[in-house]
């Protein structure tokens, strides 16, 4: 089976692609390398996919609309997508905001598109985010609860592409399964997320600052578990029997971290204690987030079981070795 992977040299994409190669499938990467975080770590992650067998890569941005149709033009055999290529992280958002419609909206429409060009295709994954919940539905977050009120670009951006696969499953029949995945962390993750950041400082002995003043709480998804999750999502396309072609599922822990507990782990693993400046929250942040994921284990047997107990100091054990410290 062929599997085109969008953002393959991403953190999620880079660990979705080595899961499917471990088991015999071919894998079509495609990233554009851009440089929103160092590039040289995505290159790092590509250069673990590249000596697999079965692995080809193609540098190419997910919203170029001609590079992505003449490359499933060029592989009809391709059988399914996963969809993870995008332009990540809430704050900077509010930076470039144009970025985010770019990578987000445009390359969601385009890599739909391309779907619907592929004759093979059964299914296609995309990456939606627990950030579209906002502020205002119920805990734990529910696929039931509504989406409509993002706090935001990069949430509202993310709410588009549901709503753009449901017009395609409309329109097309086309077989879409939407996750809304909750904090990733764990080896190979990206320098922006916070436990990146955390580490990172406390390593050196600098300032790390604390936003809401800690008062924040987070559904914490170890990476292999999540990784595991998209695939059980990509082997189980919408039935035949189904009311729609297009599903949602969250794809977290199932439970809730204050951030200061994660504070306290990664203290723990480095062996010293952060120096910590206390701050107001970020506009476009949340205070709190707790995936309710019984679809997800009823329908694709997901099973998240590593705490942060367990996944920090495999981050800490990765970082010291990656950065020779």
């Amino acid at each position: 089976m062929t599997i085109l992977v969008t953002g393959a040299a991403g953190f999620i994409g880079s660990h979705v692609a080595r899961l499917l190669l471990a088991r015999g499938e071919a894998v079509i990467g495609v990233d554009s390398l851009n440089a929103y975080y160092d590039p040289e770590l995505k290159r790092a992650r590509l250069a673990r996919l590249e000596g697999e067998r079965g692995f080809t890569f193609h540098e190419i941005d997910v919203s170029d609309r001609a590079a992505m149709l003449s490359l499933a033009e060029s592989a009809p055999e391709i059988e399914g997508i996963v969809h993870l290529a995008a332009q990540a992280g809430v704050r900077h958002s509010l930076e470039d905001p144009y970025a985010y419609v770019t990578a987000n909206v445009m390359g969601q429409l385009v890599a739909m598109e391309a779907a619907r060009r592929l004759p093979a295709l059964k299914h296609l994954v995309y990456a939606s985010s627990s950030s579209v919940y906002g502020e205002s539905s119920p805990l734990p977050f529910s696929t039931e609860h509504p989406a409509d009120d993002p706090v935001s670009l990069y949430a509202a951006t993310k709410r588009a592409d549901e709503l753009m696969a449901q017009s395609y499953a409309n329109l097309h029949g086309l077989p879409l399964t939407g996750l809304r995945i909750f904090t990733v962390y764990g080896p190979w993750g990206r320098p922006d997320m916070s436990l990146f950041l955390f580490t990172k400082a406390v390593l050196a002995g600098e300032t790390i600052r604390v936003f809401n003043r800690g008062r924040m709480k987070r559904d914490f998804t170890y990476i292999d578990d999540l990784a595991d999750g998209v695939v059980r999502a990509l082997d189980r396309p919408p039935g035949a029997g189904a009311a729609s072609s297009h599903r949602i599922y969250n794809l977290g822990n199932a439970r809730q971290e204050s951030l200061m507990d994660m504070i306290a782990a990664v203290e723990a693993a480095c062996g010293r204690e952060a120096i910590k400046e206390f701050v107001e929250m970020q506009p476009g942040d949340v205070t709190e987030t707790w995936a309710e994921i019984g679809p997800a284990r009823r329908d694709l047997g997901f099973d998240p079981k590593t705490t942060i107990a367990e996944g920090v100091p495999r981050f800490v054990a990765w970082f010291r070795d990656y950065y020779a410290l």
